[in-house]
């Protein structure tokens, strides 16, 4: 099991590589693990994905 911490960290990692492109990244990694048959590979890349989106949410939402 891949902790919360590993997914963040992932998810950051990929904003700064291909910035708002990164979830479709994580998106297209999902679904070559999904072609593979490697369900929990699939699992980890939808939850890298997700925490992307909440990353990208909180980047863009208004200011304080």
């Amino acid at each position: 099991m891949v902790s919360d911490l590993d997914i963040y960290r992932a998810a950051n990692l990929l904003i700064l590589q291909h910035g708002e492109n990164a979830e479709i990244f994580a998106a297209q990694r999902a679904d070559e693990m999904l072609d593979r048959g490697e369900r929990d590979g699939q699992l980890v890349w939808l939850r890298i994905r997700r925490a992307i989106a909440e990353l990208q949410a909180v980047a863009s939402g208004p200011a304080h």
